[in-house]
């Protein structure tokens, strides 16, 4: 599983898993846990958004917020992911 770093603005890096990643309506979008404890049986998970430009050196991804758009993306995800139940 990959592993990556996000640094926001003004903080403290962060570091994520990638459980999957998908493309919808030309943007790509990815679902990350911050923890891989497989005794855990619920974790935190978040759907970001790539937002970067072409011309970018770097990914930039923000957490989807719109309603919609969360729905349409987690329902993807749940589909690839039998296994896993996504929750708001």
């Amino acid at each position: 599983m990959e592993k990556i770093e996000f640094c926001p603005d003004g903080g403290e890096k962060v570091e994520f898993y990638v459980l999957e990643q998908t493309r919808l309506g030309g943007c790509d979008y990815i679902l990350v846990t911050d923890s891989m404890d497989s005794d855990e049986e619920e974790g935190e998970a978040l759907i970001l958004k790539d937002i970067s430009a072409p011309e970018d050196k770097e990914a930039i991804y923000e957490i989807v917020e719109d309603e919609r758009e969360l729905d349409a993306v987690a329902e993807i995800f749940s589909d690839m992911l039998e296994d896993i139940d996504l929750e708001k």
